[in-house]
């Protein structure tokens, strides 16, 4: 029987009972069909602190809690759900995250986490026992991953150049590969983070020294994904040569020499003149 007390107050307001019984989980997350996705879970409850072992764990479609798509005991599971999920976190640490593999399309939900408290290993009965129907998470098929994302500034020739690829996705178990249509003279470094609960990014940063061969080059990103999807960004490059500049810096030097050595040769001429006046005032004084 679960937790009677509670579900009589559920009918009515928001039950102070369940506000001791929560859960995290996200609403909705997106899901690439063939690929994984997992599901960032939390909760906590109000009685004693208990290990893993002495905890159950279940993940059960909402409209029915007999649909579970997650059990310790997998023969209870729903069978297109059998060896597909499993949970990634330690229970006695309040962490109800869930792993399903091997997307398919009709894998939408709403999912929803119940806990149940064991004290002992034969407590098949347990009261303390609370399906959190209000926090589900629904998953959003995609069909196909989404395009990656390529920064960069213009390249400039003999100069450093850096391009950064992108891919985002909710399956850190098995990350998206990043690669790159470049040859052998080019460093690649990469990197993987979380952005917030449910959703990571994958980057690869491509650096080389572009030169005048490289101008109007097409480069390629490609992510591969889990289940064998990919998808790809592309951009040219547009290599800024450095004889480009030629044309104005030389005439632009070339003039300032030249009215530097004008300048001069003015100045020492009044300097001659002038001195040349000095002389004839002093004869025509004496």
């Amino acid at each position: 029987m679960e937790n009677s007390t509670c579900l009589a107050f559920t009918f009515l307001s928001t039950p102070v009972c369940s506000e001791e019984w929560k859960a995290s989980v996200l609403k909705n997350i997106e899901a690439l069909v063939g690929s994984c996705v997992v599901v960032p879970c939390s909760f906590s409850h109000p009685k004693e602190s208990l290990p893993t072992s002495r905890m159950r764990g279940l993940w059960h479609h909402s409209r029915d809690m007999k649909h579970l798509i997650y059990y310790e005991d997998s023969t209870m599971v729903m069978e297109n759900f059998r060896g597909r999920t499993r949970l990634l976190g330690e229970l006695g640490k309040g962490n109800c995250s869930l792993e399903i593999k091997e997307i398919k399309d009709h894998d939408n939900g709403p999912f929803c986490f119940r806990i149940e408290l064991a004290r002992t290993g034969t407590d098949t009965g347990t009261k303390d026992k609370f399906s959190f129907k209000e926090d589900c998470v629904t998953l959003q098929m995609l069909t196909n991953p989404k395009d990656p994302e390529l920064t960069y500034k213009d390249p400039v020739e003999g100069h450093p150049f850096s391009i950064t690829c992108f891919a985002t996705h909710t399956c850190p178990t098995f990350r998206p590969k990043l690669k790159w249509n470049t040859g052998t003279e080019v460093q690649i470094t990469e990197r993987h983070r979380e952005l917030h609960p449910g959703f990571w990014e994958m980057s690869s940063v491509l650096s080389f020294v572009p030169t005048v061969n490289d101008d109007h080059k097409e480069v390629t990103c490609t992510a591969q994904f889990n289940g064998e999807k990919m998808s790809t960004a592309k951009m040219t490059l547009y290599v800024k040569r450095m004889e480009n500049y030629n044309h104005i810096i030389i005439p632009v030097a070339v003039a300032i020499g030249l009215v530097a050595i004008f300048g001069g040769l003015c100045f020492l001429m009044m300097k001659k003149y002038r001195r040349r006046i000095e002389e004839l005032q002093r004869q025509d004084g004496t």
